[in-house]
């Protein structure tokens, strides 16, 4: 879908939308449109009674006589003082599905503010713009006999504002996060037997060619680092596992303990190994190397933008699978820390690849802090739904702007405990530590305290993004499939806190 900026001007094809502000006060270019169809968005508005202007109503009007558009579309913007980044973002979000809907092909978003409005015009159009293309993201390739209807049928989307090159510039930085999410996406969506250890490392390699230093270490790297720990659930695959180190010195480098880690679970396929998983929605397990899919993404975007960061990202990569050489319940690991594990149960199996790269991680670069992402436990889900992310952290001011991140771009995190009680529940008889507690209650947290046994005293936060990493149902600028969540909140996050003035 093509986007692009242009001075305001009656549109001459295709659709156009202008916006109403709450109590059906018309925008400067609805006020224009409204003039050259001689009163029609009036009239629409005094027909239809409930349509106020609300922030996310939509009232279409066919095309009226006289002006060749196939139709009108009206969009709430709810109350001026409270309009923002976010609202722009959904609202080009649930224009590119309505109009999808309706089969139009191109269209002009002519949604122009008052000089006095809260949030200026190019930023508007750029917020606008992005909405637009993240909500237009579409996984697609593998289906081979779609209806017309079944396709998206916008191609072209113009924002008219009066200050387009303004708007242009304000919508590059936007434009290369929607290319990493959609990267992201893609990488989370595709099945097993596409993405597997060896070929997501491998999708890893091209991204030296925006700067990134990338490494990839094969299995003989892992054993003679004793990583154990991962090793131990890849050993029933026949897919070898890969750890990944991407690399970006955004600020040169040249400070001691500045770099940013970032690690994530890449579990390209969960099974369970022997502690089997039931067959309903195993299928689903194809995106339980979600955290590493953020994690390469956003280390593509701070490459592409330049970031002034040193920043380095860690994936563990590994297939976990039941066989004749799978780990079984029982075993006992030494991971790379040289803690021993006992593994109790096989599908607890991403807090083992973790422990592995938290550990490489600090132990390598030594960095100011380590944020890692996974879809570790269903528990979370139990705990706080499809709405929010859960947070674990050893430090208040990380957890507080991880929080304030999150809210800043919709990508939003929710703190739960860590404490001495809980993590007395994985002590093992037999070994230092045990992969599981002892029953059922507090899942995510007990996942989280065996992660900060591996973590030393680094400021370290964990997402688990269980919940969070597919949805099952559309939202303003996210598809049904595979969301990227973590890619903007860790972005913000960097942008806010941690570049290089």
């Amino acid at each position: 879908m093509k986007i692009s900026f242009a001075e305001p001007d009656l549109p001459r094809s295709g659709a156009v939308v202008v916006g109403v502000w709450e109590e059906a006060v018309l925008t400067p270019a609805a006020g224009r449109l409204d003039e050259a169809t001689g009163g029609a968005i009036g009239r629409a508005l005094a027909a239809a009674t409930r349509f106020k202007g609300k922030k996310d109503e939509l009232l279409p009007i066919v095309g009226p006589a006289g002006l060749s558009v196939n139709r009108i579309v009206l969009a709430g913007l709810g109350k001026p003082d409270a309009a923002n980044a976010r609202s722009f973002q959904q609202l080009g979000g649930n224009l590119v599905a309505h109009l999808n809907g309706a089969g139009e092909a191109e269209a002009t978003f002519a949604i122009d503010l008052a000089e006095d409005a809260s949030m200026g015009q190019a930023d508007a159009a750029a917020h606008l713009a992005f909405g637009a293309r993240l909500r237009s993201y579409r996984f697609d390739k593998y289906k081979t006999k779609q209806k017309p209807e079944q396709k998206a049928s916008l191609r072209r989307i113009a924002v008219t504002t009066p200050a387009p090159s303004a708007a242009e510039r304000a919508y590059q930085p936007l434009s290369q996060t929607a290319a990493a999410v959609f990267f992201t996406r893609d990488l989370v969506s595709e099945p097993a037997n596409v993405i597997y250890p060896e070929s997501l490392a491998a999708h890893t390699e091209g991204l030296t060619d925006l700067g990134l230093v990338v490494e990839v270490l094969d299995e003989q790297k892992m054993h003679r680092l004793g990583m154990n720990a991962l090793l131990g659930v890849a050993q029933g695959s026949a897919r070898p596992p890969r750890v990944v180190v991407m690399e970006w010195r955004g600020a040169g480098g040249d400070r001691p303990n500045s770099t940013i880690a970032f690690i994530g679970k890449g579990v390209t396929f969960d099974t369970g190994g022997i502690s089997i998983k039931p067959a309903a929605g195993m299928g689903d397990m194809k995106w339980d190397m979600a955290g590493s899919a953020v994690v390469i993404g956003l280390m593509q975007l701070l490459a592409a933008r330049r970031a002034k960061v040193d920043a380095v990202g860690v994936v563990g990569l590994v297939e976990n699978m039941p066989s004749g050489t799978a780990q079984r319940p029982g075993d006992i690991v030494t991971s790379m820390s040289g803690q021993t594990i006992e593994v109790l149960n096989t599908d607890a199996e991403g807090r083992l690849v973790l422990a592995d790269a938290l550990w490489y991680c600090q132990d390598r670069y030594k960095p100011r802090l380590m944020i890692d992402l996974a879809t570790l436990t269903g528990a979370v889900i139990v705990a706080l739904g499809h709405h929010r992310a859960g947070l674990f952290s050893n430090n208040d001011e990380l957890a507080d702007r991880l929080i304030e991140a999150g809210k800043a771009v919709g990508e939003e995190v929710w703190r739960l405990p860590l404490d001495d009680s809980y993590d007395r529940d994985i002590d093992s008889d037999a070994a230092d530590v045990k992969n599981i507690g002892g029953g059922r209650a507090a899942g995510s947290i007990i996942g989280a305290q065996f992660l900060q046994r591996f973590v030393n005293d680094v400021p370290w936060a964990h997402l688990d993004i269980a919940g969070m990493a597919w949805s099952t149902k559309d939202t303003a600028t996210v598809p049904k499939g595979a969301t990227a969540f973590g890619v903007r909140l860790l972005d913000q996050f960097v942008a806010q806190h941690y570049e290089k003035a």
